[in-house]
């Protein structure tokens, strides 16, 4: 059967490859669900099977925005603790979202999802680690989200066994034990993972952080991820406070903890990463551990400033993440495109910190290779799968700055004309065809007012 194409073309092209190569002016060839080819000028003359052609005059083509930390949940708790620090942000925020239940996380993931997507998202991630008891089938009904949102999507099954008792943060009844950790992340992996070129659907192993969980669950959730081949990921060297628990804890610091555990390696990658010293940059540089960095949602809180430009002179990936969107109530990415670069050139390289292409590459190919997908996403290259975005620069907003790039990076948010994952349409003249955005706000709030009528009732 002949192949579908869509040609894009008469658009600026930051292909985001090895050499950062752009067209001024170029095409695409979508052939099904990849890239076929790419170039400068018209596209190719007698191409068959084009059902569509898109005259992207005004615009420029990106490779699809990749989300590498977030916690979807968290929609439905957003303008809360909004003067906190982390530890007593999660001390505020945990009674609330020890209650969430089934059809809470499912409308929580819904709007996350829809956020991001709208906004040029065409790989997401939801770091999700709160498992009440009796809550019904969380990890199922964000996967089903995802799918009906029809972006790329990887579920990281995490967990918590160190409750109050234990000296964690969360209440009892909103952790797992061991066993029953290990258990359910190994039959998550078991019914949902999906290893293929163009998954649509993958699983890591995420126990929540080392405050919340026991070492020993650190290092089972490592062997059973290696067991079954998948990726791992939590949150690492977030706060100074982090690290002093870790110092007290356990007698070393975050990155010596993570290294003794087996949480190092290249199928590793932690969110934030905010205080690391040259050793722990190294460590990660050495094993090619990634790193999930989330300006936003660091600045909230007052963690502070990643050391981005170091991790990338030294060889570290990193991609960006939205994280909870009770960190970052904007919930997209493109924020983080902007803030990534402003917050890292208030560090000690200043002006030198990151450039525009910088940015945009850490929101593309740098989240691919945090997410272990480079050879599928991330570039717009033949062969790759059609995750791509087009988005509309010649409005006013946009219409002094000569350099696409710096226009979509650090002018305001375009809108988004056109947004492929895997050649499906998932975003329209800047509206979502998959699923009904007003529907979605209206049971977000629905659930958001169902929660804290719950939790006020204790």
């Amino acid at each position: 059967m002949a192949a579908s194409r869509i040609v894009i073309e008469n658009c600026a092209i930051a292909t985001v490859d090895a050499n950062d190569t752009e067209y001024a002016s170029g095409y695409v060839v979508v052939a099904d669900n990849l890239i076929e080819s790419v170039g400068a000028g018209s596209a190719p003359t007698g191409l068959e099977n084009v059902v569509r052609r898109v005259d992207g005059t005004g615009h420029l083509l990106t490779p699809g925005l990749v989300n590498t930390h977030h916690h979807f949940y968290q929609w439905i708790t957003r303008g809360l603790a909004t003067d906190h620090n982390l530890f007593n942000w999660l001390v505020a925020l945990y009674p609330t979202w020890a209650r969430i239940d089934e059809s809470m996380a499912r409308a929580a993931a819904q709007g996350s999802l829809a956020m991001m997507a709208r906004g040029g998202v065409t790989t997401a991630m939801d770091h999700h680690y709160v498992y009440p008891r009796g809550s019904g089938d969380l990890s199922g009904a964000i996967i089903g989200a995802a799918s009906e949102t029809g972006v790329r999507f990887t579920l990281a099954r995490g967990s918590m066994d160190r409750g109050e008792s234990d000296g964690g943060l969360p209440p009892d009844f909103a952790v797992e034990s061991l066993d029953d950790a290990l258990a359910a992340t190994e039959a998550t992996v078991d019914r949902y993972h999906d290893d293929s070129f163009d998954a649509m659907t993958q699983i890591a192993v995420a126990p929540c952080s080392p405050f919340s969980v026991s070492t020993e669950l650190m290092r089972q959730g490592a062997e059973l991820a290696r067991r079954k081949g998948v990726r791992l990921h939590t949150h690492g060297s977030e706060t100074v406070e982090e690290e002093q628990f870790c110092k007290e804890l356990f007698g070393m610091g975050p990155t010596d903890y993570f290294e003794s555990t087996g949480w190092l390696g290249s199928d590793v990658w932690m969110a934030h990463c905010v205080h690391m010293n040259d050793s722990d940059i190294a460590a990660f540089a050495r094993t090619g551990t990634g790193v999930a960095h989330c300006p936003s949602s660091n600045a909230r809180l007052g963690a502070g400033i990643a050391r981005v430009p170091d991790m990338l002179k030294a060889g570290v990936p990193v991609g960006l993440g939205v994280d909870g969107t009770a960190s970052n109530e904007s919930g997209e990415l493109h924020t983080e495109l902007r803030n990534a670069l402003l917050v890292n050139r208030l560090g000690a390289h200043r002006e030198a910190a990151l450039t525009a292409r910088q940015a945009l590459r850490l929101g593309t190919h740098g989240g691919a290779q945090v997410l272990g997908r480079a050879s599928q996403i991330g570039s717009i290259e033949a062969g790759k799968l059609a995750d791509l975005v087009l988005w509309k620069l010649d409005t006013l907003a946009h219409s002094s700055i000569a350099d696409p790039v710096v226009a979509l990076i650090l002018g305001a948010a375009a809108p988004v004309t056109l947004s492929l994952a895997g050649g499906r349409t998932v975003v329209e003249d800047n509206h979502l065809t998959t699923v009904d955005e007003d529907a979605v706000a209206r049971s977000t709030r629905t659930e958001a007012r169902r929660l804290a009528r719950i939790t006020a009732a204790g």
